[in-house]
């Protein structure tokens, strides 16, 4: 995929946008846009079962929110699926596809062309009505029925879980299916992104941008983290989004460490306001950069513009040595090299992949590579964050910088665009 390719998904004109006619508006995937949802679903798919031959799985069974979405574009209560393990889709290596849904919300997604074949999930409600070791044996029987149905007299009868309790594998495996953990394998199959997925991506981003451009105008003494929060939370939901992962926006003596959460702390000023995105974004795609703001009226300090031009730079340097053909561990050796004095308080990952959510790779810093990462290779049509934390142990700031490109056939695409800060930077 060219950077002209990319740029025409993204930034064309509303009024030349070509509509799709699809399924009602309201349901995910179904918005019309500059992408076709068909398409887009056809794609991921694809995909999917492009994996599945090639790890020999006769069937995957999806108990993961993202993963069902990633197959067929469905999606119903997501919230409450991602901690209920009781909604499940069926996907053949050849077959129909189907969707073990909740009772009474299969219409949410059977106008999915994804979707061949609706029924009742074997095991909602089971654990919370101790029902576990009726429900396991029907569940087990009907999907191993269905397994050899459409494997044939030729298929192995191999069957991927990505997530589910002990007792639903151990129900396939008495009936007489190899099961394996395909969480891992889908992952690594959902790293090359289509175009209509960049597309997703670019549109999320914006989305995103819009609601950090709203934090960033509230910023001023005397509103809480929990205000600016709300803030980011609320024009998330506006523009389309779902749900913020985490709750990474912090201020003052709480920017350092990293990784505190949005309180009830009130702003003063001359203070440095932090926040990660985090965001599950429009059409069910990640946004994930990260900004920090100084806090009026005056000027920041010179240590304060000293760690973000570090932090600037760090991800500067870092984008500029992505190059498709990479290995992991090559872009670990030169990577931007952190002060010793920051090495403790460093972030975890130098790069991590994007999709429907921080995915594929995970890029550690040389020093904790073969702790954390395995090598790889970059490839186009990855999607990944560069990401930044400079602060140090024993003093009061820290400033936490990423950016979100995209791998392209012959260096990066950057799919972040909202600015940084001049005042910081020290040119304003």
């Amino acid at each position: 995929m060219s950077i002209v390719e990319f740029e025409y998904l993204s930034d064309q004109e509303p009024e030349r946008i070509p509509v799709v006619p699809s399924a009602p508006v309201g349901n995910g995937d179904s918005i019309p846009t500059a992408f076709d949802p068909v398409q887009l679903r056809a794609g991921r798919l694809a995909r999917l079962r492009a994996m599945m031959r090639e790890q020999d799985y006769a069937a995957v069974v999806l108990f993961d929110p993202f993963n069902q979405r990633y197959a067929t574009g469905s999606r119903n209560m997501f919230g409450y699926f991602l901690r209920n393990s009781t909604r499940y889709i069926y996907v053949p290596q050849d077959g129909p596809v189907i969707l073990f849904e909740y009772p009474g919300s299969a219409h949410v997604s059977t106008w999915l062309e994804t979707i061949d074949e609706a029924r009742t999930s074997k095991v909602v409600w089971s654990a919370v009505n101790q029902r576990d070791n009726l429900s396991s044996d029907p569940f087990g029987v009907e999907i191993a029925e269905l397994v050899r149905a459409h494997a044939g007299d030729n298929g192995r009868l191999k069957v991927g879980l990505d997530r589910c309790a002990l007792n639903l594998a151990r129900s396939l495996e008495a009936q007489g299916l190899e099961v394996f953990d395909c969480m891992q394998d889908t992952l690594h199959c959902r790293r090359i992104k289509t175009n209509e997925e960049i597309a997703c991506l670019a549109q999320s981003m914006a989305a995103s941008e819009a609601a950090v451009a709203n934090v960033e105008a509230a910023i001023r003494p005397g509103v809480t983290e929990n205000d600016l929060f709300a803030i980011h939370y609320g024009e998330v939901i506006r523009q389309g989004g779902e749900f913020i992962e985490t709750r990474l926006l912090n201020s003052g003596p709480r920017t350092n460490p990293w990784f505190n959460e949005a309180s009830d702390r009130v702003l003063r000023p001359g203070e440095l306001v932090a926040l990660d995105t985090d965001t599950i974004g429009c059409h069910g795609y990640y946004s994930d950069f990260s900004r920090t703001f100084h806090v009026g009226p005056g000027r920041p300090t010179a240590y304060q513009q000293g760690l973000y031009r570090m932090a600037h730079e760090q991800v500067q340097h870092n984008m500029s040595i992505l190059r498709p053909g990479m290995s992991y561990l090559e872009i670990a050796e030169r990577a931007w090299k952190i002060p010793d004095r920051f090495l403790d308080r460093r972030y975890p990952s130098i790069i991590h992949g994007v999709g429907m959510h921080g995915e594929t790779p995970l890029v550690a810093h040389h020093m904790d590579f073969e702790r954390f990462s395995k090598d790889g290779i970059l490839e186009p049509g990855m999607v990944v964050s560069v990401e930044s934390y400079i602060g140090e142990v024993g003093a009061a700031d820290g400033v936490k910088l990423e950016e979100e490109v995209l791998i392209t056939d012959t260096g990066i695409a950057k799919l972040s665009r909202y600015p940084f800060n001049e005042a910081l930077l020290g040119q304003g």
